[in-house]
């Protein structure tokens, strides 16, 4: 385990702050059902944390593009300790497997993305990191109920104040686990009386993620996800998750596996474009929703996806990924979809999510404009659109 991060000392003004809030908010817990003796344990002198305030106005300028994002996700390297952990803990994996019905390779797949298989836990002390982020303000109601999880975990005796460790924002253990999404889903795989997804045993977290994927609505020999091949002339206003088929009607309509054949019912099925018509499209399954209750980003499920498909041996996307330019922003996609709005292309919305209505207004303003119709959201369509 990493050595604890130390909390740097702030001004006497500013503890006195967060002592104020803290006295306030001693009710508030006691009223959820947090004891005296837990209290004095994990909040009495808890010590206002600025990194965690730093790190949360920190926000990087731009986003990865979608392929950089999945090249990080399933790199070489994290494919490569994925089939190790995998043969490290195979009696483990095996049997969380058939008790929870969850593919092993997608439970490693969450492990690998969440804390590199362990080896980036977090090492930010979670009772004062909690507190600060409550008592800064921003999203204080999503931290407070957090900092009572913790509390509550404390109080079930299943890790202390000075080893419950993790990320700046409260997630924990080999898996990430925030506080009350532990309370609802951890499990006691060891029989030792304790939820430990801390431990250097990796086996109370990966049961726990098991768990929480098969409450999730997992199902068991289903595919997250299947890349496919596109007939010319689709129509892109038919993808995603608001369209749901048969693999068999998708067939119908020349949707093909990249294989040549019919995707087999594995149930009702949307198609995803993730980077437009120009780079690999996925049709979606109901695996695709559990993992996203995980992470709701539709790159954070793709990556686990992807790299629990290559911890199986199966290989890389067929389809290339556009690899032109950088990501937009949120802003500049809500940006375009304003600026095609006004010039009488209709989106369908002005939310920044890049959907079907997106994809066609942006398609029409391409053929009004000389341009390949490809659907696809880049910069060069922004300063395009800019220009009128």
């Amino acid at each position: 385990m990493n050595t604890i991060e130390e909390i740097p000392p702030v001004d006497a003004a500013t503890q006195a702050g967060m002592d104020a809030w803290v006295a306030g908010f001693k009710p508030r817990a006691m009223a959820a059902g947090i004891s005296e003796a837990t209290w004095n344990r994990a909040m009495r002198d808890v010590p206002y944390n600025p990194k965690v305030i730093e790190r949360q106005q920190f926000q990087a300028e731009f986003v990865k593009p979608i392929w950089d994002y999945m090249d990080s996700a399933a790199s070489d390297e994290r494919i490569a300790n994925g089939r190790a952990a995998l043969a490290q803990y195979d009696g483990v994996l095996r049997e969380i497997e058939a008790r929870y019905g969850v593919d092993k390779e997608v439970v490693v797949a969450v492990w690998g993305m969440e804390s590199r298989y362990g080896a980036k836990r977090g090492n930010t002390l979670i009772i004062p990191a909690l507190a600060t982020l409550a008592h800064d303000g921003r999203r204080a109601e999503f931290f407070e109920g957090q900092l009572i999880g913790a509390l509550k975990i404390l109080q079930a005796g299943d890790i202390d104040p000075a080893h419950m460790t993790g990320s700046w924002a409260g997630a924990m253990g080999h898996t990430q686990f925030i506080p009350t999404s532990y309370l609802a889903f951890a499990v006691d795989f060891t029989g030792d009386g304790k939820r430990d997804i801390w431990s250097d045993n990796p086996a109370d977290a990966l049961a726990s993620t098991a768990a929480y994927l098969a409450r999730s609505g997992w199902s068991k020999g289903q595919p997250w996800a299947v890349e496919v091949s596109l007939p010319e002339g689709f129509d892109v206003g038919l993808a995603g998750k608001g369209t749901k088929r048969a693999p068999s009607d998708w067939a119908a309509l020349g949707v093909r596996g990249v294989n040549g054949g019919a995707v087999p019912n594995y149930g009702a099925a949307s198609i995803l474009l993730p980077a437009g018509p120009q780079g690999p499209a996925l049709m979606i399954f109901g695996n695709f929703t559990a993992i996203s209750r995980y992470n709701n980003a539709d790159a954070y499920v793709m990556g686990v996806g992807h790299l629990s498909d290559r911890l199986k041996g199966q290989g890389p996307f067929v389809h290339p990924w556009p690899r032109e330019g950088r990501a937009l922003t949120d802003a500049e996609k809500v940006e375009v979809q304003q600026l095609l709005t006004a010039q009488g292309y209709d989106t369908k919305g002005t939310d920044g999510l890049i959907g079907a209505g997106t994809i066609m207004a942006v398609m029409d303003y391409q053929r009004a404009h000389g341009m390949t119709p490809n659907g696809w959201v880049t910069i060069k369509l922004l300063e395009s659109l800019r220009g009128g």
